[in-house]
């Protein structure tokens, strides 16, 4: 622990930066030893290969630390075969049904009837047609279909020969039914092949080993849960952490859950971290903290970032003890989206305040117009997306309007900026809800909306190199609304004296060429065009276009790494063709949460970013998290020289995708396209529309007014209407 001591790591998805840990020669490791800790690759590289397989243990090697210790969890077979599978179970982590039917057994498992199939019921040879598949259901199954035989123990060491090899024994006298001796094939095993460490949840497994092993293999007691009991002892796992004496007896080390050390409130939030690790040395024990994955949720404090996480656990490494200067504004610029919109409400005070503390150096403000004019930041022009506005009274306003999207809303030009602050609370963000994935919940509604002069009275005194103000649908809202964006813009900057100062740059970024030809010609901004389309490069037409009106460029990340079924295919010309014509390239919008990035990232927002800045190369990133971009910015892995681990080599887009087996490839991409000159081009801002022509907004109350008395007959005479339609549409 971070100010504390440090313990040894076991992960089901390796994070390649941990690897930094055992790269590098610290001498102030809080370790029992003083070496740093252990990283154990728990069945391998197995967040992206199936657990315990031939791909996941060597990719464990290949991309993490070269001391990367590899763990087997062992299982016998009817021939007292050890293998290696991660569950006793053989059916969720093989394709054993499909060879054997009728194999489903029912036995007990530490006194829990269990039905499955096990391998007790197969020799080896019976085995040998049987694979291994991806056994979490949230990653992918693509790599499946290859052929990933079941490996014996002594295939791990031949094979690989890892640096360390763990052994984890569990269920002994499930074995023992079946005249079958797990302490004897230990002993057996231990003669034929170096077994560094042996872990095991059982003390009578651990005390029958115990004195008969070489000395430089390591006895591990692993906690499971602290309500569980401990099947030869008949205590809780929680009981016996209190008498680590008694463990010392038997192992010089014990392994838990990283809730042991760090424990999370029931609305899974971090608590004072316990003194567990501390227990542990004093009793003359190592320990050894498991269950860390990237794609499984942790703690909200985390911010879905696995390294925050790893990091919270040692004191020491090229992402640890980071100077917290703030004057390095260079590459790679970090922007934020919408403030640390990953963190709170989206362009709310508590969302800018956050992107500053983290080390953003350009925050944002996308501007909106309200109904009496003014302009606020607001991540949407729908206030259905971030607010509380679909349980307000305002909810009855409810319309579509095709220029803008075809869903429905009620938009920032509905309601004043009064009917806004008065009665409206912001709503974080949820992109990926679906998978589960809520963002810190205990702010849900935190934080107070803000106008672009409040954005910009906050932003004066601030450590940044600037601001970049976001514009979009500037030509509906002059039609329809009669206001002036660019204007408006305009003049609240002129007003909180941003024409006049050079301290930190304006950058006013759009997709729509027009707004910024008009800034052009009105301004000395910073101008960036945002492509809003996925592209693979840009046609000298609409390179020589853009040059006219842009400082800078934004692109998706897709446009960057287009991605196939969450694979990254290739990486495309665009960026240096950008570059080349003299515009910087910025890339959106880096999140978090494994589920916005492929597979190639390995769940890992650093390893993301590093793809982007040292891969292809981007000036810069647009993060609703910029405290994992500015970790990354300076963190010292990359000037190590000659020293540099070469895990901080970028992913190389395409190459996942290539080691799929050819009936599990996904289907061919559709090319996509050029940009060109005509996708950027536009005619001119229409004028604001005259103060005495007809407004949308007057048009939408008439509608609602009919919508409203429709309502009214049709539950007076529900027979006599019927609705093509449950909503109003403008175009």
């Amino acid at each position: 622990m971070r100010g504390g001591h440090v313990c040894s790591v076991v992960s089901s998805l390796v994070l390649l930066w941990l690897g930094v840990a055992a790269a590098q020669k610290a001498s102030s490791w809080k370790t029992l030893s003083g070496n740093a800790p252990a990283i154990i690759a728990k069945g391998g590289f197995s967040g992206i290969f199936p657990d315990s397989s031939e791909f996941a243990y060597q990719f464990a090697l290949i991309a993490s630390s070269p001391d990367t210790i590899l763990y087997c969890d062992v299982r016998l077979t009817k021939d007292g075969l050890g293998i290696c599978l991660p569950d006793i179970k053989m059916d969720n982590c093989t394709n054993i049904p499909d060879f054997y039917q009728q194999g489903r057994k029912s036995y007990l498992v530490n006194g829990v009837s269990t039905a499955g199939w096990f391998s007790v019921d197969y020799n080896g040879t019976e085995l040998g047609q049987v694979s291994l598949k991806q056994s979490i259901f949230s990653r992918s199954p693509r790599f499946d279909p290859s052929f990933f035989p079941i490996l014996a123990v002594e295939d791990i060491a031949s094979k690989f020969k890892p640096p360390g090899m763990w052994l984890n024994v569990q269920h002994d006298s499930f074995y023992s039914q079946f005249n079958l001796s797990m302490s004897n094939y230990i002993l057996s095993v231990s003669k034929r092949v170096i077994v560094d460490y042996i872990s095991s949840p059982e003390v009578s497994f651990l005390t029958k080993v115990s004195g008969k092993l070489s000395n430089n293999t390591k006895l591990v007691f692993r906690f499971l849960d602290e309500t569980t009991i401990e099947p030869s002892t008949k205590q809780t796992y929680g009981s016996m952490l209190k008498n680590l004496t008694f463990v010392k007896t038997f192992a010089s080390g014990i392994i838990v859950p990283k809730n042991y050390i760090w424990p999370v409130s029931p609305d899974n939030y971090l608590e004072p971290h316990t003194s567990v690790v501390d227990d542990a040395h004093k009793a003359g024990l190592e320990i050894y903290a498991a269950d860390f994955a990237n794609d499984f949720m942790f703690s909200y404090n985390h911010s879905y970032d696995p390294l925050a996480e790893y990091l919270s656990f040692i004191d020491n490494g090229c992402f640890t003890n980071l100077k917290k200067t703030r004057t390095d504004h260079g590459k790679p610029l970090i922007i934020s989206h919408n403030g640390a919109s990953g963190d709170y409400p989206a362009c709310t005070d508590l969302a800018y305040q956050k992107a500053v503390d983290d080390g953003a150096d350009v925050i944002d403000c996308p501007v909106r117009l309200t109904k009496d004019g003014i302009p606020i930041c607001m991540s949407s022009i729908n206030l259905m997306d971030d607010t509380t506005v679909a349980k307000s009274q305002f909810a009855s306003q409810t319309a579509v309007i095709k220029d803008i999207e075809s869903v429905l809303g009620v938009f920032t030009f509905n309601l004043t900026w009064d009917d806004i602050v008065k009665n409206l609370r912001p709503k974080i963000s949820t992109p990926f809800s679906s998978f589960k994935l809520d963002r810190n919940p205990r702010y849900r509604n935190a934080g107070n909306f803000m106008r672009l002069s409040d954005f910009l009275d906050f932003t004066k005194d601030k450590d940044l190199s600037g601001i970049m103000i976001s514009v979009e649908h500037a030509a509906f809202v002059a039609e329809e609304l009669g206001f002036d964006m660019v204007d408006s813009v305009i003049k609240t900057l002129d007003a909180a004296g941003y024409s006049n100062q050079t301290a930190q740059k304006v950058m006013i970024q759009s997709s729509n060429s027009s707004v910024l030809v008009k800034f052009k010609q009105q301004t000395k901004y910073d101008l960036v065009y945002m492509i809003n389309e996925e592209v693979k490069d840009a046609a000298p037409s609409s390179l020589a276009a853009i040059k006219k009106f842009a400082d800078a460029v934004s692109v998706e990340g897709n446009s960057i790494f287009p991605e196939n079924r969450h694979f990254t295919t290739y990486q495309t010309n665009l960026v240096e063709s950008l570059q080349n014509a003299g515009l910087p390239v910025y890339v959106y919008t880096l999140m978090n949460e494994f589920a916005s990035q492929p597979y190639d990232f390995f769940s890992d927002a650093t390893a993301q970013i590093n793809a982007y800045v040292q891969g292809a190369g981007v000036n810069g990133v647009i993060t609703d998290f910029p405290a994992t971009a500015r970790r990354y910015k300076l963190n010292t892995c990359m000037h190590m020289g000659n020293n540099t681990p070469s895990f901080m080599a970028p992913a190389r887009p395409g190459d996942l995708l290539q080691i799929i087996s050819k009936p599990a490839q996904p289907p061919a991409m559709s090319p996509m396209p050029l940009l060109t000159g005509s996708d950027v081009a536009e005619p001119p801002l229409p004028p604001a529309r005259p103060a005495q022509a007809p407004s949308l907004a007057s048009r939408m109350q008439a509608h609602a007014a009919i919508v409203v008395t429709l309502a009214m007959l049709l539950a007076c005479h529900p027979l006599r209407f019927v609705s093509s339609s449950s909503a109003v549409y403008y175009t």
